[in-house]
């Protein structure tokens, strides 16, 4: 009986495990979610000041900044629509490396490690 006992106890706490498993998951989930429609929004922003004239392309902003980060490896963008400013994210010897850029001027703005 004592083993059968220990038996359920091992299968009610592994369960409760996997349901906060679960739990987890889906918060981690839902988070990213949040996160991808934010950073949508943000490019649509990028987008639209860009198409009106207000600020430089993505493109035009890489052209001035990667040849300036030679033997450096270029992770990507993300966009501040708020601050309508590109940041930039670098890697180098195991050193990341944070370029921020007036999307307005292409100037930089910000560089950080």
């Amino acid at each position: 009986m004592k083993r059968k006992h220990s038996l359920l106890a091992a299968i009610g706490a592994a369960t409760l495990l996997v349901g906060l498993g679960t739990g987890t998951a889906s918060a981690l989930v839902a988070d990213g979610a949040i996160a991808q429609e934010q950073s949508r929004s943000e490019q649509g922003e990028a987008r639209r000041e860009m198409r009106a004239g207000n600020q430089l392309s993505l493109r035009q902003i890489e052209s001035r900044v990667l040849p300036q980060m030679r033997g450096s490896e270029y992770l990507g963008p993300s966009y501040d629509s708020t601050a309508r400013a590109y940041r930039l994210k670098f890697i180098r010897e195991g050193r990341v490396t944070y370029i921020d850029v007036d999307a307005r001027t292409g100037r930089i703005i910000n560089r950080s490690n």
